[in-house]
């Protein structure tokens, strides 16, 4: 061959093989071009909710395409996320994803779907806290003379959750075995039953997310002994961590995106890439400080993925040395 005519393949050779990094780029550039569900497995008003709809905003205003929340209560999460994975993968039906998938993923048996096969990661947006909170009556003002009388009296103290294998009760269970204590697990249909009984004093201790017990701690309702988080709240700044006490334990909520598994990796990509500018947003962050939780710095997909592996880890232990079984 000779040199010019060389020259000349190279050049066609390059050519043809930047059509399709071409045309990726500018599939990523053309999306969203209708509107965009985001299936939120949680009712509205809801903690999960309100953050899907500040994020759902924010997307709408960037790419110029309606980010529709879809909420998709019932079975723990389950009926949202299947409804996730039977859609096409083109990047309009997003799932807000959160902790109870990767508890559920090993609290049932028969799921008609894999968690961790069949979402794809696009990004975690935030971490949330519960709080370690009794009712008044209980005489015990911190956290290591709770565990104290716990250990002194075994099987006397009821701890609510929002139901058996919820992420409040396995929270509980987590610390329970950390610190070696003993506690009656009073399980109830939803958040809002157990703490109405725990305000009651049915029960007296309970593992809350922070936006639902706030009002009744400021109140003097509730006494919070804790976070489960690794850092303290902004909005509860005097409250130590369970790991202050307890060392090593760590538990909370989170929430991130996620897509039925073959969405195409550029537009994975773009919507990560919008994510982690809603998450640097100033006014984002207040907001969820003010629900009691942490926006997470900046995450890419693989990063998201490589979490959601290690959380179910976690939660399988938890579940398997408690015997827990879904109601």
């Amino acid at each position: 061959m000779k040199l010019p005519h060389r020259r000349q393949f190279l050049h066609l050779a390059a050519g043809a093989a930047a059509l399709p990094a071409a045309s990726r780029f500018a599939c990523a550039q053309a999306y969203p071009t209708r509107p965009v569900r985001v299936i939120v497995g949680q009712a509205a008003g809801s903690g999960s909710d309100t953050a899907a709809r500040l994020i759902g905003q924010f997307l709408s205003e960037r790419l110029g395409q309606q980010f529709v929340i879809e909420n998709r209560p019932g079975a723990a999460g389950n009926l949202a996320t299947e409804a996730v994975v039977r859609a096409p993968p083109d990047g309009y039906t997003l799932l807000l994803a959160n902790g109870a998938n990767t508890i559920n993923a090993t609290l049932y048996d028969r799921l008609n779907f894999d968690f961790i096969r069949d979402i794809a990661p696009i990004g975690r947006l935030a971490n949330f806290s519960f709080i370690m909170e009794v009712n008044p009556s209980v005489q015990t003002r911190t956290l290591p003379e709770f565990i104290a009388y716990a250990k002194g009296n075994p099987g006397k103290i009821n701890m609510a959750s929002a139901g058996s294998g919820s992420t409040s009760h396995v929270t509980g269970e987590l610390f329970k075995m950390m610190a070696g204590v003993e506690m009656v697990h009073v399980p109830y249909r939803g958040s809002t039953p157990a703490l109405t009984d725990l305000l009651g004093g049915q029960v007296q201790v309970m593992f809350d997310a922070t936006p639902s017990s706030l009002p009744h701690i400021r109140a003097g309702k509730l006494r919070p002994l804790a976070v489960t988080t690794a850092t303290r709240l902004e909005v509860l700044p005097d409250v130590p961590t369970v790991g202050d006490f307890v060392p090593g334990y760590e538990a909370s909520s989170w929430l991130g995106f996620g897509a039925p598994k073959n969405t195409p990796a550029v537009v994975v990509e773009r919507l990560n890439q919008e994510i982690n500018l809603a998450i640097s947003d100033t006014a984002i962050k207040a907001r969820v400080a003010e629900l009691g939780g942490l926006v997470l710095p900046p995450n890419s997909p693989a990063e998201f993925g490589n979490f959601l592996a290690s959380d179910t880890e976690k939660w399988a232990r938890v579940i398997r040395m408690a015997n827990i079984k879904p109601e």
